[in-house]
């Protein structure tokens, strides 16, 4: 076969261009390439599917779509200022200003994508069969759990989402997020193995407690009265480590205490399956840990309990938690340390439920949890009343649900398994109205559509 001619001519090298002309092309390119990818991020509307029931909160979902709408249109409006700079004066900008431009850039576009796989993680569980309708009804029990008759105060938008592990976590609204923007909603993770059992309410309204402490300050106003109370009686129990000890739990024990004034027992018992561990782990000291020590934590739990809601049962409790976890085999010192800390539990606790920060308008703490209405004994005669008609619990307050089957299995009226059974048809209950309220509500007042620029 003929060699063919064209093979055998060699082809012309290509110019070389400029270094720095490569280099803005480069960036140029890059910058490019960023709104590409940037497209690609699109609402959550119009990718992610699951059944109306299961859907996020109504005002949770518009405040996500209109905070990720915000960042993607600034950030596209930063790469667009940028290519406008690098076609004019930043042409004649050094190679290393130009990258340094870019480079900043970036960084807001890694932080765009972490906000949006932050709020993925939520919604996407949506989807799961089952499991995305029981998350929006512990939204409906979150939301309730929110409400406080405080002037002033306005709940944010709550959602929440599973993860693994045996505590639950909540994410603040207004806390940073990466990139440095605010969070717009209070996301709460729920740990899997609490679904679904009458503990979830525990989890979940301790990370309630957290939100409502932070937007009515009381960490700050607890942790003065405390060191007041400690210049009070400086020779007192307290200098023995109960007042250091009380200032760096306290945002824990607030939490706590939330769980307990909302659900009575409920809230004690939850805490206790969450903390029942190896025994190493339920003495050891908690150092930095801003938890209180698992043993003690258990006991302050059913000291506010005992306060709030006076009944024989806290008592029997304490003795339970006791004998689950002895203290007969730690060390003398570590025996005394422990025994000297509880003996001032009651303390702790007059001190917490008659705190009367400004931000209550003169109200002590424990007047927040209307305790009078919440009792063992009104509890069980609601359980009574009710007769487990999940249509009439369907329409009660969720958290005063959780706290009436908690506290009837606490006196051994339900099963595990009939709480478990109710509670994931009340939950289904919860969501479906929730997303029947939307449909109606939405019916009638149009929200504020978004202005998109592209895939945004």
């Amino acid at each position: 076969m003929p060699d063919n001619p064209m093979l055998d001519t060699p082809m012309p090298d290509a110019p070389m261009p400029d270094a720095a002309a490569f280099a803005t092309r480069l960036l140029r390119d890059e910058a490019r390439g960023l709104l590409t990818r940037l497209d690609q991020v699109r609402p959550f509307a119009l990718h992610e599917t699951m059944v109306l029931a299961a859907a996020l909160p109504y005002g949770a979902h518009v405040t996500i779509e209109r905070f990720l709408h915000a960042a993607r249109g600034h950030l596209r409006a930063r790469v667009y200022a940028y290519l406008h700079w690098l076609d004019g004066i930043g042409s004649r900008a050094t190679a290393a200003e130009q990258q340094r431009r870019f480079v900043l850039i970036r960084l807001e576009f890694n932080a765009v994508l972490s906000q949006f796989d932050l709020f993925t993680e939520v919604i996407t569980q949506r989807s799961e069969h089952g499991t995305g309708v029981w998350l929006s009804g512990l939204d409906v029990l979150a939301a309730d759990a929110l409400r406080v008759d405080v002037a002033g105060y306005e709940p944010p938008p709550v959602v929440c989402y599973l993860a693994r592990g045996p505590g639950a976590a909540i994410r603040r609204a207004r806390t940073r997020l990466p990139g440095g923007r605010p969070n717009p909603v209070a996301i709460i993770r729920v740990p899997r193995e609490r679904m679904v059992g009458g503990s979830v309410a525990s989890s979940l309204i301790h990370e309630v407690g957290h939100e409502c402490s932070a937007q009515l300050g009381l960490v700050e106003s607890m942790r003065r009265d405390i060191a007041a109370a400690a210049r009070r009686h400086p020779g007192g129990r307290g200098q023995g480590g109960s007042w250091p000890a009380w200032h760096a739990w306290i945002g824990e024990i607030l939490a706590d205490c939330f769980a307990v004034g909302r659900l009575g027992i409920a809230g004690t018992v939850g805490l206790l399956a969450v903390v029942s561990l190896p025994a190493y782990f339920v003495f050891r000291p908690s150092g930095d840990d801003p938890h209180p020590v698992p043993y003690l934590r258990v006991l302050i739990s059913a000291g506010i309990g005992e306060a709030l809601y006076p009944h024989p049962q806290w008592a029997a409790l304490r003795r339970a938690w006791k004998d689950l976890y002895p203290l007969g085999e730690l060390p003398a010192e570590r025996v005394a340390q422990l025994r000297r800390i509880e003996a001032d539990i009651p303390e702790l606790v007059d001190l917490l439920l008659s705190h009367s920060p400004a931000a209550l308008g003169g109200r002590r703490l424990g007047d927040m949890f209307d305790a009078g209405r919440r009792t063992p004994q009104r509890l069980l005669h609601l359980h009574r009343q009710w007769a487990g008609d999940v249509g009439v619990l369907a329409r009660r307050s969720p958290s005063l649900v959780f706290a009436v089957l908690g506290q009837a299995k606490a006196a051994d009226l339900i099963s595990p398994e009939r709480e478990s059974r109710m509670l994931s048809t009340l939950l289904a209950a919860w969501a479906v109205r929730s997303s029947l309220d939307v449909v109606q509500n939405t019916s009638r007042t149009r929200a504020p559509a978004l202005q998109p620029t592209g895939w945004s």
